[in-house]
């Protein structure tokens, strides 16, 4: 365990060191507001005494028209009241480093690597835990203007503790 936590802090520190050298690069064109973009996700799941709520805010520095670098912040809340044991509240909150590339016109390349706490509190105390867990996801999608659609797949997939069902997950980005 104390194994994976190192491993997950190298490549998380790593990443992080990369964004910094590339932030660091001189800007020649224009101020540095005027290539960042912003985007993210927003989202809500109600139904039967079940309720969801995602905000995942992003902005994208645009080093040059090929590579944009950025970072993203991740919030949700779920909560589930069936009368039951399992019932639960679940809050996960963290961050995000972001590396999008534009090899040709209509195909984006991604890397999203996200370090998120878990929370879940069940009916049932026994139950209850809290975690960090890693992702790092790696994608490709189609690219038309701001928007793109594609999947993406996370390396570091761990069937017991991400809060994903799987490892390959469609995603939608729009960034303005």
């Amino acid at each position: 365990m104390k194994i994976n936590s190192i491993k997950n802090i190298t490549i998380f520190s790593l990443f992080g060191l990369f964004c910094c050298i590339s932030f660091s690069q001189q800007n020649t064109d224009g101020s540095f507001w005027n290539r960042v973009r912003y985007g993210g996700n927003i989202g809500a799941n109600f139904g039967n005494n079940f309720s969801s709520v995602l905000i995942a805010p992003q902005a994208i520095y645009q080093v040059n028209p090929y590579v944009g670098l950025g970072l993203g912040l991740n919030y949700s809340y779920s909560e589930r009241d069936l009368n039951r044991f399992d019932d639960f509240t679940s809050t996960i909150v963290g961050g995000s480093l972001i590396a999008i590339g534009q090899p040709i016109d209509f195909l984006q390349i991604s890397a999203d690597f996200e370090y998120l706490r878990v929370n879940r509190n069940f009916r049932e105390r026994s139950l209850n835990d809290e975690y960090w867990v890693p992702a790092l996801f790696l994608g490709a999608g189609y690219q038309q203007g701001n928007f793109v659609v594609g999947a993406r797949y996370d390396v570091l997939f761990n069937d017991r503790r991400s809060i994903y069902a799987n490892g390959i997950q469609p995603f939608v980005r729009l960034l303005f």
